[in-house]
């Protein structure tokens, strides 16, 4: 994609990858929001992944998620493909790890870029690559006692 700069502000920040982080402690939009903030851009996409109550017809009562050792690496290579593919000002991404609650959010992503449209797709890249390529597994526990794991990647 090519990329003009016909204004001083258009062009690149330093580094637009801000926040990557995989943590065990609950997850903050705001931080998230917060972490994408540029001057430039004209649109900011926000995905929030959340632990719902049911998966393929049954009752989910709690879960886990676990990660590979190599996680932070493959998340960090993620956010570096979706950077080079499209003009992202500034990019977030924070997986949670450990035990969740039915409400619970699990993911959050951001991408801020010039223009809504660029943001749209970048952070819909961001969140699909993420779910596919960085080995975050779930396990579900289901209210009739049974579970399951559930890969990403």
């Amino acid at each position: 994609m090519a990329r003009t700069h016909d204004h001083p502000g258009e062009q690149a920040a330093q580094d637009p990858i801000r926040l990557l982080e995989i943590r065990e402690t609950p997850l903050s939009v705001d931080e998230i929001f917060r972490a994408v903030g540029d001057d430039a851009a004209g649109g900011i996409a926000l995905f929030v992944g959340t632990v719902r109550n049911h998966d393929d017809g049954q009752d989910v009562g709690m879960l886990g998620y676990s990660c590979h050792p190599s996680a932070q690496d493959e998340l960090r290579r993620v956010a570096e493909k979706v950077v080079a593919q499209f003009p992202v000002r500034a990019l977030a991404a924070v997986h949670r790890v450990g035990e969740l609650a039915v409400g619970d959010l699990a993911v959050v992503v951001a991408v801020s870029c010039a223009h809504r449209g660029e943001a749209f797709e970048a952070c819909r890249k961001l969140i699909d690559d993420l779910k596919h390529e960085v080995p975050i597994w779930k396990h579900q526990r289901f209210s009739d006692g049974t579970e399951e794991w559930v890969g990403a990647c």
